[in-house]
């Protein structure tokens, strides 16, 4: 699970200032060897330093180069799950524990202890006016001693955090507050009207963190319509949601609005949204340069609109006697499945005929079996013992063709399409897809 920290500096850090301690305690103790530290800037990470992790804790002292500002400690893998936020400004011994179970604290931070209380606060408040909407309350006192208390909370914190950098997240972070009392129609209309009335979008030190992507993330997922839906007309209120977004940040840097359209894509994928992922992917992803931007996560978003559910599989060729097949042109079956695997594989040659023997009850199921091969005798041996399946070669093993364009790993590997070739699921084994078939 995902934590984040801000421990936040003043507005005016700027420069050179002198080296002070980062120390934390983590607990289970066992759990943590080791941090790398990464400074980061708009949609961007740069490697700075790391530092081990004995006993459960560490301290270091940033290089004396080191800039004020945000900074990111990655405690494991993959990175972009595990890590804490930091705002380090040269003027402060920043102290704090993580614990797997509780989450992060920290001392030696007067502004981080604000945010956090802030935070915390806020959200009880809103909390509280949210309960009031779903137990369809009439209380007039009631709602409007909710709105009171945000109203002097918001500005309270306000007041206390000028001439800190937590001002800034806590202005942006302001929630629309009904004037008077209206119904939760009306209040759902004006949240999502409002809300980006104090985002300010071009600061820097706001997109260094998670706060705006988060914040625009919510924005696409959750202000939607307050009406049932089926799953077409939701995904189509989000795909509304995420022009509105485009709208607002086309003119901030790049980077920063890969990393926005990034965390959306993956949510609609993770959320089963496939046409909105690709909706996404084809009208904004695509337009940027994502190699430049980030060659990882570049290469995972090719990867799954070639092969994410819902995609339809790349096209094979194969020899069958005389003929040759494709892929995209078989018909006559309600499933396909894809399996690669190689008759050189152990696990491949257990169930493979199981598979087989199995798929004699199953009339419109049709299996495309793909050998990943060094050469032809081997396989023609194994592959003349499974009659029934349509059989492909690709010779040059991991290095082939088809190994490559679907990013195979082990064998074997299996794909299931539907009757259009569309991947409707890629099992992890031949027990999840007999699960699956069953």
């Amino acid at each position: 699970m995902k934590k984040y920290v801000l421990l936040l500096i003043m507005l005016h850090s700027l420069g050179l200032v002198a080296q002070q301690t980062i120390s934390g305690t983590f607990t289970p103790a066992e759990d943590y060897k080791f941090l790398l530290i990464y400074q980061l800037e708009s949609g961007s990470k740069n490697y700075i330093t790391n530092a081990s992790i004995t006993n459960g804790t560490f301290s270091l002292s940033l290089p004396e180069n080191s800039q004020p500002g945000m900074y990111r400690f990655v405690y494991a893998v993959p990175q972009d799950e595990f890590y804490i936020d930091v705002i380090y400004n040269g003027k402060e011994n920043v102290n704090f524990t993580f614990n797997t179970r509780t989450g992060v604290s920290f001392s030696n931070s007067q502004e981080n202890i604000l945010m956090n209380s802030y935070f915390q606060t806020m959200s009880e408040l809103v909390g509280k006016l949210l309960n009031f909407y779903i137990k369809r309350k009439t209380d007039a006192s009631e709602f409007a001693q909710y709105t009171k208390d945000l109203k002097e909370v918001q500005n309270t914190y306000e007041e206390q955090s000028k001439g800190l950098l937590v001002h800034h997240f806590i202005v942006a972070n302001r929630p629309y507050i009904p004037s008077e009392n209206e119904t939760v129609q009306q209040y759902v209309a004006n949240k999502k009207e409002h809300y980006f009335d104090h985002l300010t979008l071009d600061s820097k030190i706001l997109q260094s963190s998670d706060f705006l992507v988060s914040k625009l993330s919510n924005y696409v997922f959750t202000a939607l319509p307050l009406k049932q839906m089926n799953s077409v007309e939701r995904q189509t209120a989000i795909e509304e949601n995420i022009k509105t977004v485009h709208q607002k940040i086309k003119n901030v840097p790049e980077s920063f609005q890969f990393e926005v359209y990034y965390k959306i894509w993956k949510m609609s994928n993770e959320g089963g949204m496939t046409s909105t992922a690709q909706f996404l992917y084809h009208n904004y992803l695509e337009k940027l340069p994502l190699e430049s931007l980030d060659p990882e996560k570049a290469r995972q978003l090719v990867l799954e609109q070639r092969l994410g559910i819902g995609a339809i599989a790349p096209d094979i060729e194969w020899n069958s006697g005389n003929a040759q097949k494709k892929l995209s042109s078989l018909d006559g079956a309600d499933t396909y499945i894809l399996v690669f695997w190689s008759s050189t594989c152990g696990h491949c040659l257990q169930e493979l005929p199981q598979l087989h023997q199995t798929l004699k009850d199953y009339n419109m199921v049709e299996v495309i079996a793909v050998g990943l091969e060094d050469g032809t005798t081997t396989w023609k041996t194994e592959s003349d013992k499974l009659p029934d399946f349509e059989h492909a070669i690709a010779l040059g093993k991991w290095d082939s063709e088809y190994a490559e364009t679907y990013a195979i790993e082990k064998t074997p590997t299996y794909f299931v399409l539907d009757s259009e070739k569309r991947i409707v699921s890629k099992p992890e084994d031949l027990k999840e897809l007999m699960k699956l078939l069953k």
